[in-house]
Parts: structure tokens; C-alpha cells; sequence
């Protein structure tokens, strides 16, 4: 029986040599590949890509050969590029998708496949559900295995030229030169390695690096720019006297931010600063987005500058369409991901710290300092999150438990109930505590917020307690 390919928020990912197989791969290929041909039967032509992983251009290669087998031309990019820069390169050259060989932030024993459609937006589940059902079918018929001969050409594209333009004309490059702050730049041995850094040396900036080489290990951890992993930005910083630390993850679709005292800013704070900071800069004030899951500081300060607010459920693909709607000048996830107006529908950790400088730059405050700026405006928040694994036992009655309206949780009266993705209960305090179990592993993902740093500590034990009494 084949292995059950699941495309979930983003993408398949799976461990290699044990689910992410090159058999698997050719399954997946075949199914995308077909989904292509089927709303593009002649002339179709497809990105391929891969961030810096361990066999990335064998499996780069494969895709090619498959997609030219079904009449599909390949669009091969050599090197590793950042997921936000396949999703520009897709729409500037009127390509019919992106097949983007990554595992993200996951660990470096995963790889996995990305599929974005032409408009740069990662597939959406009503995409993704026919790339599965023609992998079912590919695998019933036994055509995954039979390649026919290649009946179209493949071609090479490099994606960064016209990115990094397109980064130049948003960023206030000028204003960051002038301001004469200091930067360092990690990019995890990642795909962001040469951009980030390339554009601001290009303005004539200072930048320093760290982890600036490939190491398909990615130093023996997850390439995610977590606080826990920066301690080398810091120290980086330090020699350097930099005012900001950037960093991003494996594929450069997300980011983690370091202020100039060294405090690692979560990055729900950093999509607040960059909302009230476009508003000001821009003057944009058409909307903006955060998954449910993300800081309640966004709905205040949207309420505070008058600015129409979209809760999503978790995906950036939802936020990604409301971009291409001109919805939002901002929108952003906890788990750090976030774009702008005029720009691609696509997380990017690339931009979100170069806006950072320029936040800096422009204001001539830290990012801790505007934070505090906006805390004296609209209140403090404090968001969390953490995750639990469960037993068969516990996942089973947590899952019914996780159906009901609960009136009171704990002893605090429940003011709202909200199923925009998982269970979401707000209390009239304005705190609140949001449950979402993982499609792909027994763990619960428990998102909570308060107003004080003590409330968040209690509420915290008391949304633990919640799933196991």
C-alpha cells in the first residue's frame, strides 16, 4: 500500500528515507504535474526550486524530467532561493506554479514539497485536494512509475535579480543608509543567504553574518530563528555593535528579530510595530490580518488607528488572498510569517526584517522602545504559546471535549466562543486562550494572552489543566 501523501498549511513534508523517498517524490511530482496539465493542457510551464537541504538538486532534477515527460516545460532555478522569491518569480514571468523542494524551519531530517500556483499564493486546500487525488489515481493507473519521453524543453531562471529589485523599491533603503545603524544577518545556512545581506551592502550599508554557508545540518537543529537559536546574531551584534539582528529560517519565508540590547522581540510584537508603523509611514489604512491564533495588540491598534480588521483561520494562504484582494496593508501569523500590500501573497522573512531597519532607521527608537510606545497607547498584551503531546486516551476525549460551547472555563465565564480555526475562548477581561490540534502528530497547540504577565502565567496553568482533567 503507497504511503498516503497529505498536502497540509504548507505543503508535504515528511523525513527522508523514511516517507520523503524518491519513490514518494515521483508520486507527488506526477500528481502535481497532472493537476497542471489539467487546467493548462498545452504550453504550461512550472518553477522548480529547492532551498539549501541535503539532495535538493536530485530532487530538483527528478521534477524536471517529470514535468517535461507530461508536456510541462521546467523552469529550473541552480541555486537555493528563499520561498517569497519563487512566489514574485512565478507572477513576474507568468509561470503556471511553483514546485519548491522544502521543509521550512523543520528539522534538517525533513524535506518536502511546496506547490504555489501562478498567483504566488500557496495552494489552497480546494488546490491541494486535487493534487491528491491525482497522485490516488496516478497510483491506481501505474503511471507514477512509467515516465514517458520528454516532450518539452527545460529552461533555467534566476529569481533574484528582479526580487531584490522589487525589495529595493519597497524598503526605504536611503533612510536606513542615512540613519548609519549597524545590522547583522543570520541566515541559518539557509536560503536567504546572499539576499538580505546583498541588498543592504548594496545600498552601502554594514552588514554583518553569521551561519553564512551551507550546511545541510543546519548547525544540527531546526534552520528556525527562534530565540533559542540566536546566540550567535548576539554575539555577532555585540562585536559589531549592531543596533538590529535579522534572521531567517531554512526557506526565508519566516523571520526572528533581535533589538539592539539583545532581547529576541516575538513575532507577534513585530507584525504590531509594523502595522503601526506603515500606518504612519504609509498612510495605510485599508486593513489589516492575523490568523486567531495571533496577538490581540493588532485588533486594539486597528481600533486605535481605524483600520478594518480579518481574523484568519492558521495558513498564510488565507492571508495571502486577502493581499491579492488589497485588503490589508499588513498582514501576519504568531509563527512568524507576514507580508504587506503590493507585494507577494507569500510569507517573507526576508522583507519583515528589512522593514525592521527601516522601522529603526526612520523613528531613531529601538524596536523595544516602539513597542513601548504603542503598550502606552492601547495597553499591554502578552501572548504565548506551547504545546502539549497527548495519549491516544487524552487526544480521544480532548477531541469531543474541543465540540462544546463551553459557557465557563475554570471559573471564568467564557464571553465569546470562536471556531475560526480550532476553539478560541475570549473573556471579558480581554484575555483569551485559542486550542488547535496538529494535523500531522498527537500534540495540541495551546495559544494564550493576557493583559499582565501574572494573568498570562495563571491562564496558562489553567489551559493546561483544561486538557487533561
Amino acid at each position: 500500500m503507497p504511503t498516503q501523501i497529505k498536502f497540509g498549511t504548507s505543503g508535504w513534508r515528511a523525513v527522508m528515507a523514511e516517507e520523503f523517498t524518491f519513490e514518494n517524490v515521483r508520486r507527488a511530482v506526477t500528481g502535481i504535474a497532472a493537476y497542471v496539465a489539467s487546467q493548462k493542457p498545452k504550453g504550461a510551464r512550472v518553477l522548480v526550486g529547492r532551498d539549501p537541504r541535503f539532495l535538493g538538486e536530485t530532487f530538483c532534477a527528478m521534477a524536471a524530467d517529470i514535468l517535461m515527460s507530461r508536456g510541462i516545460a521546467p523552469l529550473i532555478v541552480p541555486d537555493p532561493a528563499p520561498t517569497p522569491a519563487f512566489a514574485h518569480a512565478v507572477v513576474a514571468n507568468k509561470a503556471d506554479g511553483v514546485i519548491n523542494f522544502t521543509a521550512s524551519h523543520n528539522p534538517p531530517e525533513y524535506n518536502g514539497i511546496k506547490f504555489s500556483t501562478p498567483d504566488g499564493c500557496p495552494a489552497l486546500p480546494e488546490v491541494t485536494k486535487k493534487i491528491e487525488a491525482e497522485i490516488v489515481a496516478a497510483d491506481q493507473s501505474g503511471s507514477s512509475s512509467a515516465p514517458t519521453p520528454a516532450s518539452a524543453k527545460k529552461d533555467s531562471l534566476d529569481p533574484k535579480p528582479a526580487y531584490l529589485k522589487r525589495l529595493g523599491e519597497i524598503i526605504d533603503l536611503n533612510a536606513i543608509r542615512q540613519s548609519g545603524i549597524n545590522i547583522a544577518f543570520d541566515p541559518m545556512w539557509g536560503a536567504a543567504r546572499g539576499y538580505s545581506d546583498e541588498l543592504l551592502r548594496s545600498a552601502g550599508l554594514q552588514v554583518a553574518t553569521v551561519h553564512d554557508y551551507r550546511d545541510v545540518l543546519f548547525g544540527g537543529h531546526a534552520p528556525e530563528p527562534d530565540d533559542h537559536l540566536l546566540e550567535d546574531l548576539r554575539k555577532k551584534m555585540k562585536e559589531t555593535g549592531a543596533q538590529i539582528g535579522i534572521a531567517t529560517d531554512g526557506d526565508a519565508d519566516r523571520f526572528g528579530i533581535v533589538d539592539a540590547d539583545g532581547t529576541f522581540l516575538q513575532p507577534n510584537y513585530i507584525i504590531a510595530i509594523l502595522f503601526d508603523y506603515l500606518v504612519e509611514s504609509r498612510g495605510w489604512k485599508n486593513g489589516v490580518a492575523k490568523s486567531v491564533a495571533t496577538t490581540n495588540l493588532i485588533n486594539a491598534l486597528a481600533k486605535h488607528h481605524d483600520v478594518p480588521l480579518h481574523e484568519t483561520p492558521v495558513g498564510f494562504k488565507y492571508i495571502g488572498e486577502l493581499i491579492m484582494q488589497d485588503k490589508i496593508a499588513i498582514g501576519g501569523e504568531e509563527s512568524a510569517g507576514l507580508s504587506i500590500r503590493h507585494h507577494v501573497p507569500e510569507k517573507d522573512g526576508v522583507l519583515a526584517g528589512l522593514l525592521c531597519c527601516e522601522a529603526v532607521a526612520k523613528r531613531g527608537k529601538s524596536l523595544g522602545e516602539q513597542l513601548k510606545a504603542i503598550s502606552n497607547q492601547v495597553g499591554s498584551f502578552f501572548p504565548q504559546r506551547e504545546n502539549f503531546r497527548l495519549t491516544p486516551e487524552v487526544k480521544g476525549k480532548f477531541t469531543e471535549k474541543l465540540k462544546s460551547d463551553p459557557k465557563e472555563f475554570c471559573g471564568h465565564p467564557v464571553d465569546q466562543v470562536v471556531r475560526t480555526d480550532g476553539l478560541k475562548l475570549v473573556f471579558s477581561d480581554g484575555s483569551w486562550v485559542c486550542y488547535r490540534l496538529s494535523g500531522t502528530e498527537p500534540v495540541v497547540r495551546v495559544y494564550t494572552e493576557a493583559r499582565s504577565e501574572r494573568g498570562l502565567e495563571k491562564l496558562g496553568t489553567v489551559a493546561k489543566n483544561w486538557i487533561f482533567e
